[in-house]
């Protein structure tokens, strides 16, 4: 799977049903090629005019299934929180 098949899935959080956004990166480990997260970017402030306030880093231990629409996910939101 390749990061622009993995950029148009829809992110589920199966912990309490939310849908957190989509992909829009992922982390991974240089040493050794493995991914670590997944990125998917927090709601916007103003609409989305001033950025956003923080995006999701998901560890991809975390990750319950990968479909065709959708990547299943079970996290506490307020642990994944990284500041921009």
């Amino acid at each position: 799977m390749r990061l622009c098949d993995l950029e148009q899935k829809e992110v589920v959080n199966v912990a309490d049903g939310r849908t957190l956004g989509c992909v829009s990166d992922i982390e991974f480990d240089q040493r050794c090629g493995q991914i670590e997260a997944i990125i998917v970017p927090g709601p916007g402030r103003c609409f989305g005019l001033l950025g956003r306030e923080f995006e999701l880093a998901i560890p991809w231990k975390c990750i319950c299934r990968i479909g065709p629409d959708t990547v299943l996910v079970d996290i506490d939101v307020d642990k994944c929180k990284h500041k921009n």
